[in-house]
């Protein structure tokens, strides 16, 4: 991708607005309307924004519920998901597109009904949740990275390619810093000084090799990795930046714990840490609620009266899609238009808590549409930045009137609670 501008200063005394559709969460974006009251954002140079607010059109706050495709009324909407819940034995709350807010319910709703809790990058997720669990983690912010790292080094992957302002956000323009891509070209919206190392060698062997070198001291063929090791041991501090999605996906976990150990070892004698860019979609926040409300990660059975149940495999979206083991699904995706599971099979009765401008397909089992509003968007809100170390609150751009996932869970919970 070309290089990105950079983002002008905001004209004085616009509100400045946070973007929900990247876990950046910048909150220096000033918003603006066109002629058709469509948002936009021309003062900020971010594709993923503008993408994401093309997506929004003044005709959302009209946009009908639908049962089995054909518009209806909200009470009739949610009475037939209710209906549908209080049928279901083994429900999948997926997708799980949503803040804070909105994970707290869904969770209550969830234990009411003994749902299996996924997201839409659930992948990612469980992949970070393992090497947390397994081996623990040395993690850094946005604001350390931009305020102490003097060497950034960037592993297997181009956080611009999903961040574009990424670059931005972690280097201050001040302050002189060097950044190195290991194990793939230079991203090119990255600093003119960036440099590669080890361009399309294999992640797995170059972190073995590295491991060897920075924790035993053994000596390895790869002088680049040599070198970019003195390097780390004299810089002040080193940003250690990857994209767990963008890794292998057959054992990308293993390849996280991997750098991990590299990061604690380098802390024996100097100082790194490690910023994972994940958490798209409200990943970070729904997995931060969930775990802070049970004490695990998504991926968790919850139900009243029984124990917690967590599995990372057995409980992922695809498998229990393509084994037939759920007998309903709760989809909510309230950022984008997200299509179903394309392994979702047609007799599987559905919900769907959506973007307005979802378009759902004909479908054979029950299915139940409800627009619901996007966070930061048509309702406030908060969410989690990159680094967790932040909660960011969300203001409504526009008055849409529509209802928030928060709401829409709570009244399903109280019309499946005895009356």
């Amino acid at each position: 991708m070309p290089t990105l501008p950079k983002t002008p200063p905001a004209p004085a005394k616009t509100p400045l607005w946070t973007c929900p559709f990247c876990p950046l969460l910048c909150d220096d974006i000033p918003l603006a309307r066109t002629p058709d009251e469509r948002l936009t954002a021309p003062h900020t140079a971010c594709p993923r924004l503008a993408e994401s607010l093309a997506s929004f059109t003044q005709h959302d706050a009209s946009r009908k519920p639908a049962i089995n495709g054909q518009p209806t009324d909200p009470t009739s909407a949610l009475s037939q998901a209710a209906s549908i819940l209080s049928h279901a034995r083994r429900p999948l709350f997926g997708g799980l597109a949503t803040d804070v807010a909105g994970a707290r319910a869904l969770y209550e709703l969830a234990a009411q009904c003994g749902a299996i809790l996924d997201h839409l990058h659930g992948d990612a997720l469980a992949d970070s949740n393992r090497v947390l669990q397994d081996r623990g983690a040395f993690f850094t912010t946005l604001s350390e990275v931009r305020s102490r790292a003097d060497l950034i080094v960037v592993f297997a992957c181009e956080p611009a390619r999903r961040y574009p302002r990424f670059y931005e956000r972690v280097i201050a323009e001040d302050r002189g810093v060097n950044i190195v891509f290991v194990g793939c070209d230079v991203d090119q919206a990255a600093p003119a000084h960036a440099e590669s190392i080890l361009p399309g060698t294999d992640p797995f062997d170059t972190l073995a090799l590295w491991s060897a070198h920075v924790e035993g001291g053994r000596p390895i063929p790869l002088a680049e990795l040599v070198a970019l090791t003195e390097r780390i041991m004299k810089a002040q501090y080193t940003a250690f930046v990857y994209e767990p999605s963008a890794l292998p996906t057959q054992h990308a976990a293993l390849a996280i714990e991997a750098l991990q150990r590299i990061v604690k070892a380098i802390n024996r004698t100097a100082r790194a840490g490690a910023l994972a860019l994940t958490g798209d979609d409200g990943a970070a926040s729904v997995n931060q609620a969930i775990t802070w409300l049970s004490g695990f990660p998504v991926r968790t059975r919850v139900a009243y009266g029984l124990p917690l149940d967590h599995d990372a495999h057995r409980y992922r979206t695809e498998t229990l899609l393509q084994r037939g083991e759920i007998d309903a699904l709760l989809w909510i995706s309230s950022f984008a238009p997200e299509p179903l599971p394309a392994s979702l099979a047609d007799d599987v009765p559905v919900i769907v808590l959506g973007h307005p401008s979802t378009t759902l397909p004909a479908r054979n089992a029950p299915t139940v549409f409800i627009p619901v509003a996007a966070p930061g968007i048509d309702s406030g809100g908060h969410l989690f930045r990159v680094d967790t170390s932040v909660v960011a609150p969300l203001a409504a751009a526009r008055d849409s009137a529509l209802p928030t996932v928060a709401s829409i869970a709570s009244q399903l919970a109280q019309a499946r609670r005895p009356q």
